[in-house]
C-alpha cells in the first residue's frame, strides 16, 4: 500500500468501534501454513459475507499451531503473516472484521489454565474430535499435553470474546459442546451468568478433497491448491486430479461420484446448470477427462488470479500486515481482559 493509504488505514483501525450488533462470531485458523481452496470454500467465502452482518473476530491461532509443532516452531511463526495476507486477499476487511493474534492476547492462556481445572483428562480423551485428530497424527504414545487440551484453549478463545456463534463443520461440534460444558460449570461456580454459551453456525459445504482424491486437503500433505498458487501450479494440480479410473475412452460412460474434477466444479463453477450438463454428457459417454479438466482449470485460474495478485501486494508490505494484526490484537486485549477479570473473581482470585 502507498504510505498515505497505510496512514489512513491505521487511523481507521485504531478508531474502529463496533456497537449495536447483537451476535458475535469467533472463527480462525492455525498458523501452520498458507491457506488453500479448502479453506476458501469451507470458511473464507462465508466469513466475507458474515462480516457485513455480525461482529466478527478472526483469530490467528499460533499457540494452537504449536500443539503439534512444538518441535518445529518456525513452521508456525513463519506463517502468521501468510495467513493474514490470505485473509485480506480473499476479501476480509480489517475495518469490519477484527483480525488478532492468539499469542498476543495473554488472557487467552490464563483462561485456558483456569478452565483446565474444570475438565478431566478422561473427558478430553473421550472428545470425538480429539480422538480423530490424534489418529491422524504420528504421535504414537507421546501425545503433547497441549494437543490433548486444545479443546480447553478453544473454549478460552470463544468465551474471551463472548462469541455466540462459531462457524464449524459437523466434525467440530464436540468442541463446542465441551466449551458449553465449561461455560455452565464456571457460571455455576460464580452463581451467575458470567460466560455465554455458543451455538454452531454449520457450514453447508463438505470438506474439499485433495487433488489425488485420497484425503481432505491439507496444508502439511502437499495435496492442495493454495490461494497463492501460480498459473503453472494450478495447471499441474488440475492435470493430476483423480477422475474415474475406468473412463479409458471418451466414448465410455464416466462415473461422477468420487470424481475430484466434478467435486471442484460443483464447488467453484459459477454456472451450475452448465456443470449439470457436463455431468450428463460425462455419465452417458462422449466427454473426455481432458476436456473437463480444461474447463475446471479455466474456472480456477479466473478465481485465483485476482486473489493471488492482491495477496502479492499485501505480502510486499510486511509492515502493513503487522500493523493490521497489531491493531486488531490490541483491541481484543481489552475485551478478553474484562472476561478474565470476571473469571478470576468467580474463582475468588481477586485479592488485589
Amino acid at each position: 500500500m502507498k504510505n498515505n493509504q497505510s496512514i489512513a488505514l491505521n487511523q481507521a483501525l485504531h478508531s474502529n468501534s463496533k456497537t449495536d450488533i447483537k451476535e458475535k462470531i469467533l472463527t480462525g485458523d492455525r498458523a501452520t501454513g498458507s491457506l488453500h481452496l479448502g479453506h476458501y470454500v469451507g470458511s473464507l467465502q462465508k466469513r466475507v459475507k458474515l462480516q457485513h452482518q455480525y461482529e466478527q473476530t478472526i483469530l490467528v491461532a499460533d499457540m494452537q499451531g504449536l500443539t503439534d509443532n512444538g518441535h518445529n516452531p518456525q513452521k508456525v511463526s513463519s506463517n502468521i503473516l501468510n495467513v493474514v495476507a490470505d485473509y485480506l486477499a480473499a476479501g476480509i476487511d480489517p475495518l469490519k472484521t477484527t483480525i488478532c493474534l492468539q499469542s498476543g492476547i495473554p488472557a487467552l492462556a490464563e483462561l485456558t489454565m483456569y478452565y483446565s481445572n474444570l475438565v478431566s483428562i478422561s473427558r478430553l480423551e473421550r472428545n470425538p474430535t480429539v480422538k480423530t485428530e490424534i489418529k491422524s497424527k504420528s504421535f504414537g504414545r507421546s501425545i503433547p499435553a497441549g494437543f490433548l487440551t486444545y479443546p480447553i484453549s478453544q473454549a478460552a478463545d470463544i468465551t474471551a470474546f463472548k462469541a455466540t456463534l462459531v462457524p464449524v463443520g459437523e466434525d467440530q461440534l464436540p468442541m463446542l459442546e465441551q466449551t458449553n460444558e465449561i461455560v455452565r460449570r464456571l457460571n455455576h461456580i460464580a452463581q451467575q451468568d458470567i460466560l455465554v454459551e455458543c451455538k454452531p453456525l454449520l457450514s453447508k459445504v463438505s470438506r474439499l478433497p485433495s487433488v489425488d482424491g485420497k484425503s481432505k486437503m491439507s496444508k502439511s500433505m502437499g495435496n492442495s491448491i493454495m490461494l497463492s498458487s501460480s498459473e503453472k501450479d494450478i495447471r499441474k494440480a488440475v492435470k493430476a486430479m483423480y477422475t474415474d479410473p475406468n473412463h479409458l475412452r471418451v466414448c465410455d460412460p464416466g462415473k461422477i461420484e468420487g470424481n475430484v474434477v466434478f467435486t471442484y466444479l460443483d464447488a467453484f463453477h459459477q454456472d451450475q446448470n452448465y456443470v449439470a450438463n457436463l455431468k450428463a454428457q460425462y455419465s452417458a459417454g462422449g466427454l473426455g477427462d481432458g476436456t473437463v479438466k480444461k474447463i475446471l482449470e479455466e474456472c480456477l485460474q479466473d478465481l485465483l488470479k485476482p486473489i493471488r495478485q492482491r495477496r502479492e501486494e499485501f505480502i510486499a508490505d510486511r509492515s502493513q500486515l503487522i500493523a493490521i494484526l497489531k491493531a486488531g490484537t490490541e483491541r481484543s486485549q481489552d475485551e478478553s481482559n474484562e472476561v478474565l477479570r470476571q473469571v478470576k473473581s468467580a474463582f475468588g482470585l481477586n485479592l488485589f
